[in-house]
């Protein structure tokens, strides 16, 4: 079977509640880490875009002036930055083509052109505030920059990110965003009709450093060692988003009292499986009744300001804290299948001596909520197109 592996990392290294996946675009291949997020389609790179300052001059002619004006310094404006103009293969989207004004419409694509042969231009806005604007083109991925295999999915639609406004999630020392949401042409597309309709991921504890690193898999067989066995629900697709069907949440065996609508896709509900989202979000009619559980066997520890701590409501300090007393927290699935992370994915360190309780209220009456990266540690998540479900086993990822 034709599968490829593709390193993968937590971010913690950076100080970035992210992971990371390695791939090289372009031709030759430019190497980059970039984001692994399920929750958008849309792959970008920073970028540097090097213009020629004449306009009439030819493409062969416009090296000159270039190196001449950075000889005084060695900064390379490659370095860390994707170059598309060093890219044999790249090719811009320019805003007078259809693909510009319908295919792209839904990806941001703004409606500005000037001249039908000028790029076409995004401006693309993500949940946690951030944003990033820039211009579309093609160009092939290097999935396994190893190269083993060479494997490479061509002609892939891709951002050039010029400016990105800080969110909570990236900064400008992320490379980019390897959109791995479903979508017509995404990424995760592609590769399903090169490598069969399947990708998997496995997620290393979170503190991890950059030198431990499991496989973003893409195609039938993931190495990850199973600590369990393999459970199975259905995936429901809600592009570009991977939802799942929660029936309830149990504290300590109990099931909680939740209103069936919270969960509801068709009711402005669902719940969808990120890994670009650090903390998972709960509605606040099911995160009310999750916190109350979760913090009553919490009476003896000493309370520390959240605010610290971005939107956290119950933080402690952790010195003589022991785990044994918190109850276990399980999502149960329809089908019967039951996710329940260790302790350590719903009481999270935030800083030394300091743990929180790691949910986020989702506030408002419509919205899914998101079981984000943290929860997915040390398990491993394969997406099945052709089987339609989602699965999950415990796992060390290493």
């Amino acid at each position: 079977s034709s599968e490829v592996q593709m390193p993968m990392q937590s971010g913690r290294d950076y100080s970035l509640g992210e992971y990371f996946v390695e791939v090289k675009v372009g031709t030759p291949g430019q190497p980059f880490w970039l984001v692994a997020d399920t929750g958008s389609e849309f792959t970008w790179f920073n970028c540097h875009h090097h213009k020629a300052r004449n306009k009439t001059r030819t493409r062969h002619g416009h090296g000159h002036g270039h190196a001449h004006g950075h000889s005084h310094g060695h900064s390379n404006p490659c370095e860390g930055v994707f170059c598309p103009h060093k890219s044999l293969s790249f090719e811009t989207v320019t805003c007078g083509s259809k693909k510009c004004r319908v295919d792209l419409s839904e990806l941001f694509s703004l409606s500005f052109c000037p001249k039908p042969s000028d790029p076409c231009l995004y401006d693309i806005s993500y949940a946690d505030g951030s944003s990033a604007k820039g211009f579309f083109g093609t160009d092939t991925i290097t999935v396994d920059p190893q190269n083993r295999k060479h494997g490479a999915l061509t002609n892939l639609t891709i951002g050039c990110s010029k400016s990105m406004q800080n969110g909570v999630n990236f900064n400008q020392d992320t490379g980019g965003i390897l959109g791995l949401g479903y979508g017509k042409d995404s990424f995760v597309d592609k590769a399903g009709r090169q490598y069969g309709a399947k990708f998997s991921y496995c997620l290393v504890d979170h503190l991890s450093h950059r030198d431990i690193s499991s496989y973003l898999t893409l195609g039938p067989h993931h190495p990850a060692k199973l600590l369990g066995e393999i459970k199975r629900t259905e995936l429901i697709l809600f592009p570009p988003f991977y939802g799942v069907n929660v029936v309830g949440i149990s504290i300590g065996g109990q099931m909680l009292k939740i209103p069936h609508h919270v969960w509801d896709f068709t009711a402005q509900g669902g719940t969808i499986i990120d890994s670009g989202t650090t903390l998972t979000g709960l509605r606040l009619q099911a995160y009310e009744p999750v916190l109350e559980a979760l913090t009553k066997p919490l009476t003896k520890v000493v309370r520390v300001p959240g605010d610290d701590f971005g939107t956290l409501d119950f933080c402690f300090k952790s010195e003589g804290f022991d785990e044994s007393v918190v109850p276990r927290f399980a999502f149960h699935f329809t089908g019967g299948a039951r996710f329940e992370p260790p302790v350590k994915s719903y009481i999270i360190d935030v800083a030394p001596q300091v743990k929180c309780i790691g949910i986020m209220p989702i506030a408002g009456n419509s919205g899914a909520s998101v079981i984000g990266n943290i929860m997915q540690q040390n398990h491993l998540w394969e997406f099945d197109f052709s089987q339609n479900h989602v699965a999950f086993a415990p796992s060390t990822c290493t």
